[in-house]
Order: structure tokens, then C-alpha cells, then sequence
């Protein structure tokens, strides 16, 4: 519960910049699209004609004289163009009276005239827009430096103001503006109304704001809630006054000098306005033309929900190393589900989904980690002082092979007993005593370790041992009674030992049984120990203790030795405390007593 309720707060907390829509999100967001649009190829309807500064040096300087403009525009349309837009302000009478000259050519095809946005209160009307649904949403236009009135009577105007993203970028521009009065049109809008030779602007919308924008003749172009359109960067054609290379273009007229015209900042570099302006006409006739839907907000939460969840799932059901993997085909589908769609011009954005993966995968990698340390180190110390390292470093390396929290399991259990320990304690010196003890305590554990048993524990001057558990040990009745041997056999060195020391020797008792008992962490929840508890264990303990009474130093239930290849002495029955029956008990002939 709390692992789940860590993960739901981890969820949120990434959940957050993406509801919320923060700044560095959004900023993430527009870059994605920008790395990820699609280029697109060029309608060839349109064609740009760049002022130069070697223009202006040869015309004598800027502003060009409106009656050289007029001839400008006459050439143009003798060179085939079929319409001539100028992205350049007409806001004050020429000062060498030539405005009437460009009137009169203006007139003559399709002509585009720019508005700037500003900050004035002047708000002009285009004409002809028709609202289907409620009229909401839009971009909120401040004011506009109109042309003289001489020339826009002569022309169509259209806003050539590119307004900028959270980044400093231009990279989607309103197709029409709302004012007090009504919509005003961009230039690029006003250029493809032109050619398509519609009246009318058809705005359609929904609860959300604007949805999309129809022109007769051009299919309908989706738009987000303010109508803006994204830009599609196709690289249009352009030329100068050197080539005019125009032939059945509508050309879009602007000036590239240095200082005349502010270069405005896009996803493809420093553009001057009438480049941008063109970029947006030919935008709006691209297929599959990039637009972010109504439903993104929802779609990229669904994402994000979704796949965090998955991942969450993964990492959870099939552990760190397999959920690493899936986590990183989850992560491989939803950049493509991002990448497909994106393709196909609808704006979803995956980047904060993938950013949110890869979070969540390194701090489950984290906290998998931290308990898989916590889990060895807990390992460690609680075999340490029973198990040999390669089966604690087996143990650590596979800890499912241990069930912590308890099991039934079948082993073998293995008791011992210094005999005449009270009478040895009092004939000897303490440190004597724990100098014997440790010496004959060390031999039965290097026997236990050496045929893959585990110390349970040291009772005083008794150890118990277990065959089978925590690792499976196949044969480990046959291993328990080739470990009693070899007790038997170290016992007998170390006498040796003790003579040499003027110490009497010490005899060791030993009782085996075999069965089923339940295994695991035993004590408090702040003291416990790894053991073994069951009518199994108890009887290969009093086993042990009947070895004074039988005669004999090891003792092996018939269970056991059923089990096992060694040659074996039947013994009379023992009775046991708790069963009805007397316990059948054998020792080994070729034991040391």
C-alpha cells in the first residue's frame, strides 16, 4: 500500500507541469514540434521579391519612390505575375507625389497592402466575415497603422504583424484578429482569399474558441483556439529586381537591407516579415498542415497517465531488469505514437510523457536498487556466522531462493551436545573453557559449511544446524550424516589437541532428523533470527539428548536414514515426549563410538 501510494505521489508530482502547462513545458513542447514537423515543398503559387541593399544603393536610398514602386509592379505584371502584395507600410504620402501612379497600377490585378499591429486603437474591419457558432476566441488585435486611404482604396490590407511564442519565436500566426469592430485578416490570409477569388471568410467554433477557418475554393484550415495556424516552412522561391523571374506567381514584395525591415526570430533562423508572411500562405495550402486540436491537453494527459501506469506496472510485476525493458518499449511506442502524429500534422506532444518515463524508471531503478542493497546487506548479516560466502553471495545474488518471511520445507536438522560440560566447566579456568568451546564449536561449523548446511545457532555448549534451508540441498539427509562424521572425526584431532594441553577430552553428541518444518525470521519486530521450528526439529533434539541414555554418540531417526547409502545399527526404540509411539533409532556402524 505504501510503495503504491509512494508511486501515486510521484505521478502527481510529474503530473503537475504538464496540467498546469508550465513555462519550461511549453517551451519543450514547441521545440519538439519544431524538431519533428515534416518539411514541405512549395505550393508554386507564390514567389517573394527581396529589396537589397544593393537595391536601395542603386535606387538612391529608402524609402523607394512610389512612382518607381509603380513601375516596379508594372514589370512585375508584364513578367506574368498574377498578383503583387507588399509587406511594407504605405502610412504616410510619398514625399515626391507619386502615391496616385501606384493607386493606378494597384488596381490593375490582385493587390495586398500591409497593416502593422499597434497599440493605437485603430481597429479597420475586413469585410465579409461570417461566425458559425458562438463568437469566441480569437487573437485580440490592440490597433493597426493603416495605409492612406488613396491606396488602400486600390488594394486589399491584411496584418503583416507576426506575433511571437513564450520562446521569442514566430511559429503560428493568427489568421484572422478580432478587434471592438469585428476580424481583420493577416496578409498571408488576405493573399490566398485573393487568389481564390472568395468574399467571404467562414469562421467555425466550438465551446473551446476558434476551431477552424473557410475560404471558398481552399479546404478548411484547422486552427487552434485563438486561430492561429502553424507555419509550415516551406521554402519558397524568391528573387530581385535584377531577375524578376515571376511568371504566374503572386509575388510578395519586402526588403532584405540591413536596418529597413526587423528581422524576426523563427524555428529556421532570422526572417524578415514578408518571408514569414509567405511562409503562411503556403502553409495554409499544405496537406496535412500541422494544427494543435482542441483535445491536446486531454490526449497528452491520457498519455502521460497511461504510460507512467504501464511502466509503474511493468517495473512492479516483472522486476527491475525485464520492467527496464518493457519500461523502454513503452517508451519506444510513445515517441512513435508522438512522431506518427506529429507527422500527419496533429500537434500532440510525447516530450514530457518520455521525460516522466524516464523519471519514473530511474527512481524505481533507485529504489529497487536501495532495497535490493538493503536486502544483501540484511543477507549478509544474517548468514554471516552461518554460512559459507559462496552461499551467501549465491543467496544475495538470488534472493528469491530465500523467503524471508517464512516457509514450510522439508530438510534435515542436526543437533549437538558437549557432553560433560558442567563437570569440565569446573574443573578449568573460564578462559580454558571458552578456549575449549570455541575450538570445538569451530569444528562442527567447518563440517556444517563443508557439506552445505547452515549453523541455525549456538545454545551454550549445543549448536543446531539445518540441511536444505535457506538454500535447497538436494541429498542433505546423506549430507547431514557425512557431516556428523566428519564432527566425529575433527572431535578426535582436536582431543589430540587438548591432551597435549593437559585438558581432558570432550565428547560431542549428535542427533539427527529428518521432516518438515516451518523456516524463517522468528523473534520481534525488533529481534529476530533466521530458525527452524516444528515437531521435526524438536525431535532431532531430543534425539540428541538420548544419546547419554542409548549409549552411543550419534543418533539418526529412521526417516533420515531411509535416505541415505550408509550402513546402519538398529537401536532400541526411544520414547519421545509428545507421540504414542516410541521413535525407531539407528546409528552408523562405522561411527567413531
Amino acid at each position: 500500500m505504501i510503495k503504491t501510494l509512494q508511486w501515486l505521489g510521484l505521478t502527481v508530482l510529474l503530473g503537475i507541469p504538464l496540467v498546469f502547462n508550465m513555462l519550461p513545458l511549453e517551451v519543450l513542447k514547441l521545440k519538439t514540434f519544431d524538431a519533428l514537423i515534416p518539411e514541405q515543398s512549395a505550393s508554386g503559387y507564390f514567389t517573394t521579391l527581396d529589396i537589397t541593399e544593393e537595391d536601395i544603393q542603386r535606387e538612391g536610398g529608402y524609402p523607394l519612390p512610389r512612382q518607381r514602386l509603380a513601375e516596379i509592379h508594372m514589370e512585375l505584371l508584364n513578367r506574368g505575375a498574377i498578383g503583387v502584395g507588399y509587406v511594407i507600410s504605405f502610412s504616410e504620402p510619398d514625399r515626391f507625389g507619386g502615391d496616385e501612379e501606384l493607386a493606378n497600377v494597384l488596381g490593375l490585378h490582385p493587390s495586398i497592402l500591409s497593416m502593422f499591429e499597434y497599440n493605437n486603437g485603430k481597429f479597420p474591419r475586413t469585410e465579409g466575415t461570417v461566425i458559425l457558432g458562438d463568437d469566441i476566441g480569437g487573437y485580440e488585435l490592440s490597433g493597426v497603422v493603416e495605409n492612406i486611404d488613396l491606396l488602400k482604396s486600390k488594394a486589399t490590407q491584411g496584418i503583416a504583424s507576426a506575433p511571437i511564442d513564450v520562446d521569442g519565436l514566430v511559429r503560428r500566426l493568427p489568421l484572422l484578429m478580432r478587434t471592438p469592430d469585428g476580424w481583420v485578416a493577416s496578409f498571408g490570409t488576405q493573399v490566398l482569399k485573393v487568389l481564390a477569388g472568395a468574399d467571404t471568410y467562414v469562421i467555425k467554433t466550438n465551446q473551446n474558441g476558434i476551431e477552424e477557418v473557410r475560404v471558398k475554393g481552399i479546404p478548411a484550415v484547422p486552427v487552434d483556439s485563438l486561430g492561429r495556424k502553424w507555419i509550415s516552412w516551406v521554402d519558397t522561391p524568391s528573387t530581385t529586381l535584377k531577375d524578376m523571374s515571376v511568371q504566374d506567381k503572386f509575388v510578395i514584395v519586402g526588403v532584405t537591407a540591413n536596418g529597413v525591415m526587423p528581422q524576426l526570430s523563427t524555428p529556421v533562423g532570422l526572417l524578415e516579415p514578408h518571408k514569414i508572411q509567405a511562409a503562411l500562405a503556403e502553409s495554409i495550402l499544405v496537406q496535412n498542415s500541422p494544427y494543435i486540436p482542441d483535445y491536446s491537453l486531454a490526449a497528452e494527459v491520457l498519455i502521460f497517465t497511461l504510460s507512467i501506469a504501464c511502466i509503474w506496472l511493468v517495473l512492479n510485476v516483472f522486476g527491475i531488469t525485464l520492467g527496464l525493458v518493457l519500461a523502454g518499449l513503452i517508451g519506444a511506442l510513445t515517441a512513435f505514437s508522438g512522431y506518427y502524429l506529429i507527422q500527419r500534422g496533429i500537434l500532440i506532444d510525447v516530450s514530457w510523457s518520455l521525460i516522466s518515463q524516464f523519471i519514473t524508471a530511474s527512481v524505481a531503478f533507485y529504489l529497487n536498487y536501495r532495497t535490493q542493497f538493503k536486502l544483501r546487506q540484511q543477507i549478509k548479516k544474517q548468514f554471516e556466522h552461518y554460512l559459507d560466502p559462496a552461499q551467501i553471495k549465491r543467496l544475495q545474488n538470488n534472493p528469491e531462493l530465500l523467503k524471508l518471511g517464512g516457509e514450510k520445507r522439508y530438510c534435515t536438522f542436526l543437533f549437538t551436545d558437549v557432553r560433560g560440560f558442567t563437570a569440565m566447566s569446573e574443573k578449568l579456568d573460564p578462559q580454558d573453557v571458552t578456549y575449549v568451546m570455541n575450538k570445538a564449536l569451530t569444528v562442527q561449523q567447518q563440517a556444517v559449511q563443508k557439506h552445505g548446511g547452515m549453523v541455525d545457532k549456538y545454545i551454550g555448549d549445543a549448536m543446531m544446524a539445518i540441511f536444505g534451508a535457506p538454500l535447497d540441498l538436494e541429498g542433505h539427509e546423506q549430507k547431514a550424516v557425512d557431516c556428523a562424521l566428519d564432527i566425529q572425526e575433527g572431535m578426535i584431532t582436536l582431543n589430540e589437541e587438548l591432551k597435549n594441553q593437559n585438558i581432558d577430552p570432550i565428547a560431542i553428541g549428535i542427533g539427527i532428523n529428518s521432516g518438515e518444518a516451518v523456516i524463517g525470521n522468528m523473534g520481534s519486530e525488533s529481534r529476530f533470527d533466521y530458525t527452524a521450528i516444528g515437531d521435526a526439529v524438536n525431535t532431532a533434539a531430543r534425539t540428541e539428548s538420548a544419546c547419554k541414555e542409548a549409549g552411543h554418540d550419534l543418533l539418526i531417526t529412521h526417516v533420515t536414514t531411509s535416505k541415505c547409502s550408509n550402513v546402519f545399527k538398529v537401536l532400541k526404540p526411544i520414547p519421545v515426549k509428545g507421540k504414542t509411539e516410541p521413535l525407531k533409532i539407528y546409528t552408523l556402524l562405522n561411527s567413531t563410538i
